[in-house]
C-alpha cells in the first residue's frame, strides 16, 4: 500500500507500506532481514512482553538465517524522552542494524524515538517535535530499518514514523516524528495478541475504534485516510466483542489487528479532542491510554455532534446500526462501552478535578487539539474535562 501525502513544509514525502499479514505472517522476518543484509537488529519492548514465549521463538526463528538480536525491554507504559534515549544508547551499544518495535503502543512510541536518534547526532530528539519544523536535511540512511509488530490491535502505531512521549523537562505528552523514519515492515500477526488479557484487548481496541472515529472526523478533504477509516471502522466494531469474549478466535484477531493498523492509516489527517485531553491526562495521572480515550468517547462525540451528523450515514453503515440518527449512534457507543466494562468516569481511574487547570494549555498545544472538526474554546474544554472526569455517559 502506497501513499503521497504532505507535510506541514513545503516538502512532499512519500509514504510506503510493506504490510504482511496473518497467523505466522511473522515468518517473512526471515527473508526481509536476508534481502536487507540486516544482522544485527535490537528488538525495542515492554518488561511486560519481555517475559513471553513470543520474544524466545522469534530470536530463534532469526537465529536460524544467522540473525543476531539484542533486546531493550524497559519502555514503560507511558514512555517517556529517557526510554527514547536508554534505547537509542542500547542501538549503539550492540552496533545495531535495525529496530524491531514489538509490543503495543507504548513499546512503539519508544521504538519509534529511539529511532530518531540511534544513527545520526546531528539533531536531539525534540528536534523532531511535530510542533516544530520537520528536518529536512536529512536521508533515509539517517535512520535504521524500523520492523513494527503490534501485539494488540489498538494503537495504529505500526505504520507510522508518529511517536508520543512524555517531555520529563515540561511534564506533558508530546509528538515526535520524521516522515523518513517511518516502519519498512509491518507484521500483523495475531499470534502475537494471543494471550492479551480481556481487559486490554477491551481497552486497545477501543483505542482503534477511538482512532477511527476520530480521523473520519477530521476536516479535510482525504479519501485514502477516509477509506481505511471507515473499513477500520467496520472491522473493529464487528469483532471487539468476540475478540474480548473468546481471545483465541484468530479470524477475529486478524480482523482487529487489520482495522487497527487500517485506523492508524485514517489518523495521518489527525486525531481530536478525545486524544488531545487523552494524552495529556495520561502524562499527569498515568492511566491507560485505551481505557481514557474510551471514556471520554460519548462526551467528545455529543460535543462534535454538529459535526459529527453529515457524515453518520457513512459510519451508521460501517457499524451496521439501524439508521443514522445521533441518538442512535451515541446509544450504540454507550452501550458497547458498558458491555465491556469501561468505567463511566475519569475519577474512576484516580484522575481528580484538580488537575484540569493544569493541563488546559497542554492539551491545546496537543496536535490533535488543532484538527478536532469544531473549535473548543478553553472554558468549554474546562467543562468537557470535569464531565468525563464525573461521567462522561
Amino acid at each position: 500500500m502506497c501513499a503521497a501525502y504532505s507535510s506541514r513544509d513545503p516538502v512532499a514525502w512519500e509514504l510506503a507500506y510493506c504490510v504482511e499479514s496473518g497467523p505466522g505472517s511473522v515468518a517473512a522476518l526471515n527473508d526481509f532481514f536476508t534481502r536487507r543484509g540486516i544482522k544485527r537488529p535490537l528488538i525495542v519492548t515492554d518488561p511486560g512482553f519481555a517475559k513471553l514465549d513470543h520474544l524466545a521463538k522469534l530470536k530463534a526463528q532469526l537465529a536460524k538465517v544467522d540473525i543476531v538480536c539484542a533486546q531493550f525491554d524497559a519502555v514503560q507504559a507511558n514512555p517517556s524522552d529517557a526510554d527514547a534515549h536508554a534505547a537509542a544508547q542500547s542501538y549503539r551499544d550492540h552496533d545495531a542494524d535495525a529496530v524491531i518495535a514489538i509490543g503495543g503502543g507504548s513499546a512503539m512510541d519508544g521504538a519509534k524515538g529511539a529511532a530518531l536518534i540511534a544513527r545520526q547526532n546531528r539533531y536531539s530528539l525534540w528536534d523532531f517535535d511535530y510542533n516544530g519544523a520537520t528536518p529536512t536535511d536529512l536521508t533515509r540512511d539517517d535512520f535504521p530499518p524500523l520492523i513494527t509488530v503490534p501485539t494488540t490491535a489498538g494503537t495504529g502505531a505500526e505504520g507510522d514514523s508518529t511517536a508520543m512521549l512524555i517531555d520529563t523537562e515540561r511534564g506533558t505528552k508530546e509528538c515526535v516524528h520524521h516522515p523518513l523514519a517511518r516502519p519498512e515492515k509491518i507484521i500483523l500477526d495475531p499470534n502475537f495478541t494471543l494471550g492479551l488479557p480481556a481487559s486490554l484487548t477491551a481497552w486497545t481496541g477501543l483505542d482503534a475504534l477511538t482512532h477511527a472515529l476520530e480521523s473520519y472526523l477530521v476536516p479535510m478533504f482525504h479519501p485514502l485516510c477516509d477509506g481505511a477509516a471507515l473499513q477500520g471502522l467496520a472491522l473493529i466494531w464487528g469483532n471487539i466483542e468476540e475478540s474480548v469474549e473468546n481471545g483465541t478466535n484468530l479470524d477475529a484477531r486478524s480482523s482487529m489487528l487489520t482495522g487497527s493498523f487500517l485506523a492508524g492509516v485514517g489518523f495521518l489527517k489527525g486525531l481530536g479532542l478525545v486524544h488531545a485531553i487523552s494524552h495529556m491526562i495520561g502524562a499527569a495521572c498515568h492511566t491507560h491510554h485505551g481505557m481514557t480515550n474510551a471514556i471520554l468517547l460519548p462526551a467528545i462525540m455529543r460535543f462534535n455532534r454538529s459535526a459529527l451528523e453529515p457524515k453518520l450515514p457513512s459510519i451508521a453503515h460501517a457499524m451496521q446500526l439501524d439508521d443514522d440518527r445521533f441518538e442512535t449512534f451515541h446509544a450504540a457507543i454507550c452501550s458497547l462501552l458498558d458491555r465491556l466494562d469501561i468505567p463511566k468516569g475519569l475519577s474512576e481511574l484516580g484522575v481528580p478535578h484538580e488537575i484540569v487547570d493544569d493541563i488546559l494549555v497542554a492539551v491545546e498545544g496537543d496536535p490533535a487539539y488543532a484538527t478536532n472538526p469544531v473549535h473548543c474554546p478553553r472554558e468549554i474544554l474546562a467543562a468537557l474535562i470535569h464531565e468525563a472526569i464525573d461521567a462522561a455517559r
